[in-house]
Order: structure tokens, then C-alpha cells, then sequence
């Protein structure tokens, strides 16, 4: 049967709802068609820098125009943005509450059209995308509550605004939800759009933040133009980072001679290890839902570490489930869809990008030719996709068997559906195999004995560890961090996050700093 897109769905459409929802945030569509986003600096939308075309990855067609700015004029934002932070910092905290619920409220009055620009700009399938809102917004709501208990032993704001740089993948819960706490603790923000996608469903969320009243600053441009001004400024009071370990070292590496503020959060290898275990069931429904959004996240689960007497059992369990993943095109339906219909209940649709997916593919062809067996290769065919759609940034599941040491797969995240199965006969083992990336954010160990999978959750090298259960981000009340080169700097999450974008109380800030090694309770 033949598929189409949703009635209303389409991109022209979609775009329309976002320039007469914003509509300073946009320049009007050029000779060739394509419309171009404003920066919002030094208080104001502003048209400026080298416009350059955003693909979508859903079919690879031109979105947008995203102006790259140059150094000179992001520092004079920086600026701005300073002077912005001194007087917001003196704003009594019952304004700064009252303007972020007015950003809260338009937020949620334009829900469905931020997600749906999500569906578009990242490929999230409908149901992910409004969760991704939603989680914002839920949130930030759950801080406005607390945030006089969290300030309330004479916690002030930094010296400076936060500059906040983030991946792709979660533009509302992660960047916008970061932003709008650290606007409620009294700081100014700046964020970076992010290169790969998000630029509008951001562009949209910050013009209504900057509706509200909020001292907020968005810039587009390249890292090599921005990064230094975004990150050494004297102006920035914190950085906050989110993205590979590749660009977070560099991150890093600026901040060395800074007594700066930061919390850089880098990806790693989670692992699940399988040892004593015969719950399966239980442990389906869990690896089911962590090919959400193709594990196109940082607390995805792409390795599995498996006691040698169990993997017959666990592959009986666990190739189903890969071969039960639902992938393709997020708003192809069928000529009897109707409006008010759901949309597609699909696990993920595109990876980010085509060059993305070719480099998977390559890390998969390398592994196999390495002598990795490929238990699992899934294919495009019969997946929804619409006649003669381009389909480069889609890529099946893959499952690899014992990825040779050399295999980037063997050390690296792959951030897309790719698993890879190592076989282990002792627990010395099974640590060393969960330990392989010097560090991750989240690891699990499915064991009927939660009295041993607690000792050897001692072990590993996950800031997070869940016991017959996965570990996720967590928001409000529960810290996050990351240990080895996962993440550097303060931890986040609930009190802590607050602490990390203010300073007094009784001045001890957690984190994994070469001076406090400790960890807080997880």
C-alpha cells in the first residue's frame, strides 16, 4: 500500500506555523525559497552571519537556511549578555519565577507544533518528540516549586551568564530545561544552536522565553568559530556541554588554566552484564524500549556482556526483540488515515544525518571484516517509507558478536541501532568488559542475586547503576554525573543542578574534580 504524509504534517506547513508563531525569529524566504533564522543577541533577533542550508535527516530535503556567526560578533553578544546577567541577577526571585511560568505557559500553548518541528529537524517519531517537550516543561515546573527551598541558605547567582553548548538529540528536555533552571537560580543564558539539527524548534522556544521576559541569548555558528568565545570568554560565569568526547575534551582542555564553572557531560559505553540470571521476560521489556529513538542517546544501552552459560538463552530472549524494532518514515501513514488518527508508533525513524549513518554502516562493515559475527543485520525493505523517498540517514538494527579489540565498536559509543554481544566466563571478566570506554554515564547488571550484582555494581565504572533495571538521564530530585572520560566537572540534577549555576551556602560543589573524588548517592 502506498503511504503518505499525515494531512498537516508536511514541512511548508509546519514552517508557516512557526514564522506567524514567531515572527521575528525569522527572515522571509530568499529568491530560492528558503527561509533563514535570526540569532537572538544582544537582547534583540538579529540578521547576521553566512547563511548555510539544515537537511532534515527524514528525507534529506533543505529546511532552513542556519546563519554561521563569526567570533566578533558572538563576542559582542557575550557582552550583552553579561550586562543582561547583572541585572537579572538583582531581579527578586518571585519575578524570575513569575517570567519563567509565563514561558512555561506559551511553551505549552505551542506544544504540538515544537514537537512536530522535532519530528522534522531530528527524526523523532511523534510519540518521542512530545515527550521531549512535555519532559521540559513537566520539569522546570517540578523547579519553580522548589527552587525557594534550593536557594533558601543564601545561594546566589554566578558572576557571569551560563554558556550552554548541547548535542542535537535533545533540544527541550535537555538544553531549553537547563536553561530555564538556570534562568530561575538568576543567572542569564546563552545557548549555541546545535549544528546537526533542532535550529527552529529552539528559534521557536527561545522567541517565547524572550517573550516573557527572560535574558536569553541564541547564537548559531561552527565550533571553530564560537567555541573559544563560548567557553573562555571572561564574561561566562559557566559552561555547560553536552556532546562527544572528542569535542568535550576540547571543552575541557580551554577551561585548564580557568577556574571556571563546568559540567561537561561526554558519551560512554553502557553496558548491561548478564550474569546468574533467568528473569527474561522481564529483561525483554526492558531492551525493547531502549531502542528508542535508534539509542541515538547518551544513557542508550549498546553493549551486552554475557555469561557464557547464559547466551543461549539470552539470544532466544533478546533476537526477537531486535527483530521486533519498528523504524521508517516518522509521518508516513496510509491513504485511510484521517485526522485525529495517531501518528505512527514507530521506535525511531532517521539517525541524524546520512554522513552519520554511512559512518555506522562502515563501523559495522569494519567490525565483521575484523571477525565480529554478525548475528543480526536488518534491512530497509518493507519499512514505511513513502514512494521514492531518500532513505541515507535510515539504518536497521545490527547485532555483532565478540567486535575484535581493534573495532571502534569495541571501545566507542555507536549512537545509532547497533548492539555488540561480548561473552565473558568469570566476573573479572564481566567488569573489565563493562569497564571498556574509561567510564560511562548509566551501566545494569541483570542478576537474580541483587546481593551479588551489588558487589560487583562496586566495580564498575558507571556513575549510575541499575540492578535488573536500566539507569536513564533522571530529572528533578536525582544527581547525574559520570565518571572516568564521561563527564567532567559538577554533577546536575535536582539540588545539585541548582548548586552547579549558584554560588554561597556552604561552598562545597559535587563533582568528579580532581579535588573532590567523591560521589553523591545515587
Amino acid at each position: 500500500m502506498a503511504l503518505r504524509l499525515a494531512d498537516g504534517t508536511a514541512w511548508s506547513e509546519t514552517l508557516a506555523r512557526a514564522v506567524q508563531t514567531a515572527p521575528e525569529a525569522f527572515d522571509p524566504a530568499g529568491p530560492d525559497g528558503t527561509t533563514t533564522l535570526r540569532n537572538l543577541i544582544e537582547g534583540d533577533w538579529a540578521s547576521a552571519g553566512t547563511p548555510s542550508p539544515v537537511r532534515t535527516p527524514v528525507d534529506n530535503t533543505v529546511l532552513v537556511n542556519l546563519p554561521r556567526l563569526d567570533a566578533a560578533t558572538a563576542r559582542a553578544a557575550v557582552v550583552s549578555a553579561a550586562a543582561a546577567h547583572r541585572d537579572w541577577a538583582e531581579t527578586p526571585l518571585a519575578e524570575r519565577k513569575a517570567r519563567v511560568n509565563e514561558a512555561l505557559d506559551a511553551l505549552g500553548a505551542h506544544r504540538d507544533l515544537l514537537a512536530l518541528l522535532l519530528v522534522w529537524e531530528i527524526g523523532k517519531p511523534w510519540r518521542l518528540a512530545c515527550a521531549d517537550v512535555d519532559r521540559a516543561l513537566d520539569g522546570v515546573r517540578w523547579y519553580v516549586d522548589e527552587i525557594d527551598r534550593m536557594l533558601a541558605d543564601g545561594r546566589e547567582p554566578l558572576p557571569g551568564p551560563v554558556s550552554n553548548i548541547a548535542s542535537w538529540n535533545y533540544p527541550m528536555s535537555v538544553l531549553v530545561h537547563a536553561e530555564l533552571v538556570q534562568l530561575l537560580a538568576g543567572n542569564a543564558v546563552i545557548a549555541k544552536t546545535p549544528s546537526q539539527g533542532g535550529a527552529v524548534c529552539l528559534t521557536v522556544a527561545h522567541a517565547l522565553m524572550r517573550r516573557a521576559g527572560l535574558p536569553t541569548t541564541l547564537v548559531s555558528g561552527g565550533g571553530e568559530e564560537l567555541s573559544e568565545v563560548l567557553v573562555r570568554a571572561p564574561e561566562i560565569g559557566a559552561v555547560a556541554f553536552v556532546g562527544g568526547r572528542s569535542n568535550g575534551g576540547k571543552v575541557a582542555a580551554a577551561l585548564l588554566d580557568s577556574d571556571k564553572r563546568h559540567f561537561i557531560e561526554q558519551e560512554g559505553l553502557n553496558a548491561w552484564g548478564i550474569w546468574n540470571f533467568s528473569q527474561w521476560d522481564m529483561l525483554a521489556k526492558h531492551l525493547k524500549k531502549g531502542f528508542e529513538y535508534g539509542k541515538q542517546r547518551c544513557t542508550a544501552y549498546p553493549r551486552f556482556v554475557v555469561q557464557r552459560d547464559l547466551v543461549d538463552e539470552f539470544l532466544d530472549m533478546y533476537l526477537p526483540v531486535v527483530r521486533s524494532v519498528r523504524f521508517g518514515h516518522p509521518l508516513a501513514v496510509g491513504d485511510d488515515w484521517t485526522a485525529g488518527d495517531p501518528l505512527p508508533e514507530l521506535d525511531f525513524g532517521p539517525l541524524i544525518s546520512s554522513t552519520k549513518a554511512d559512518e555506522l554502516r562502515r563501523k559495522v562493515d569494519e567490525a565483521v571484516r575484523g571477525g565480529a559475527v554478525p548475528l543480526y543485520r536488518g534491512k530497509l525493505d518493507g519499512a514505511p517509507f513513502l514512494t521514492g523517498q531518500d532513505t541515507s540517514a535510515y539504518v536497521a538494527p545490527s547485532v555483532l558478536l565478540a567486535p575484535p579489540g581493534r573495532s571502534r565498536l569495541m571501545h566507542a559509543e555507536p549512537f545509532g541501532p547497533v548492539d555488540t554481544i561480548v561473552v565473558v566466563d568469570t566476573t573479572d571478566e564481566l567488569l573489565a568488559a563493562m569497564n571498556a570506554s574509561n567510564g560511562a554515564l548509566v551501566a545494569s547488571l541483570a542478576c537474580d542475586d541483587e546481593e551479588e550484582a551489588a558487589k560487583l555494581a562496586v566495580d564498575l565504572q558507571a556513575f549510575k547503576v541499575g540492578i535488573n533495571k536500566p539507569r536513564s538521564r533522571g530529572d528533578r530530585d536525582e544527581p547525574f554525573g559520570g565518571r572516568g572520560a564521561s563527564w567532567k566537572g559538577a554533577f546536575v540534577g535536582g539540588d545539585l543542578l541548582v548548586q552547579a549555576v549558584t554560588v554561597g551556602g556552604d561552598g562545597r560543589l559535587y563533582g568528579n574534580f580532581p579535588d573532590y573524588n567523591s560521589y553523591p548517592a545515587t
